[in-house]
């Protein structure tokens, strides 16, 4: 890959755009692009397409999407279903009429079924039922990666699909009303203890299991999936390990220093009972995760603490 080659990255202000746009400046990557969501509207057709013919980039990173927890999602269908698939769509079919060398399309663990065999392997795609409460963003990313897979059928395209398990790390969403459950945690905790250690409600009973990946372990999954030939057009991007959300509360509540009472409050929802990454197929194509959980909630809270001052008050 040649480090001029002209980069766009959808997406680049965000979390995983962001640590993508880092680690590729770090590897010394010299022509990156990237726009805001106001100098170009991703759901916008047209203007998509007058962007890749003006830029004439050479690689697409697709980070781009409306994304949320549970409450989130649970709460805007129409809005995660529709505009995931504007967004994604535009780029994809753009990217295959202006002829880009390379796509690269990152799209979520929740597009497996949810009772599906643990861990989850790339072929269990499509085959029962998606959980209720994010099927809408789900069926989104699936037209994403068998958009994708169509394009290296039909046309023998470099088109390949990520799937990560869940994210975290520096420029998470922390907004309790929209966060996913690992940085809304790090806010209860943090509010709760300076408050005076009060007691911290947790939605659900505790038990599901959840695998959690640094967003720059992400970054680096897609490095390396740039500069080297993947054979398939789906890979999971993981650590293939899990553990209990009590476990994860145990261990944020010890990082934060809080030292109050953990409520589960049983009446909301747990979502899918277990949620493992197969992560086999990248880690034979030489890829693996280095972060661990415990050194990347410190250094996120460390990132949440310097940076408290953006975040609105909420009540706890």
């Amino acid at each position: 890959m040649n480090l001029n080659s002209k980069i766009y990255i959808a997406g680049h202000r965000g979390m995983v755009g962001s640590a993508i746009w880092n680690a590729l400046q770090k590897k010394g990557y010299t022509n990156l692009v990237g726009k805001t969501s106001r100098e170009l509207d991703l759901r916008n057709q047209q203007a998509v397409e007058e962007f890749f013919k003006s830029e004439k980039v050479a690689i697409v990173i697709d980070a781009a999407a409306r994304v949320g927890g549970i409450l989130a999602n649970n709460n805007y269908p129409y809005t995660f279903l529709m505009e995931n698939m504007q967004i994604q769509n535009n780029l994809i079919d753009t990217a295959l009429k202006q002829d880009v060398e390379k796509f690269i399309f990152l799209g979520s663990s929740c597009i497996y079924p949810k009772l599906a065999s643990q861990p989850l392997k790339e072929e269990c795609l499509l085959t029962s039922s998606l959980e209720p409460t994010n099927e809408w963003y789900a069926i989104a990313k699936i037209s994403g990666v068998k958009s994708c897979q169509a394009i290296r059928k039909q046309f023998e395209k470099d088109f390949v699909s990520l799937m990560p398990t869940n994210l975290y790390g520096p420029n998470d969403n922390f907004d309790l009303q929209t966060s996913h459950v690992l940085p809304a945690m790090i806010r209860k905790f943090h509010e709760a203890k300076i408050s005076g250690n009060q007691p911290v409600t947790l939605w659900g009973s505790g038990s599901p299991m959840r695998e959690f990946l640094h967003v720059y372990d992400m970054a680096d999954a897609v490095v390396y999936a740039l500069e080297n030939q993947l054979d398939e057009h789906l890979y999971n991007i993981g650590t293939g390990i899990d553990l209990t959300i009590k476990e994860l509360a145990e261990q944020i509540q010890k990082t934060v220093g809080h030292q109050g009472e953990i409520i589960w409050d049983s009446s909301k929802p747990d979502g899918t009972p277990r949620k493992l990454m197969d992560v086999s197929k990248m880690k034979t194509k030489g890829w693996s995760a280095k972060i661990s959980l415990q050194n990347g909630i410190a250094s996120t809270y460390d990132w949440f603490l310097q940076n408290e001052h953006s975040f609105k008050e909420v009540k706890i």
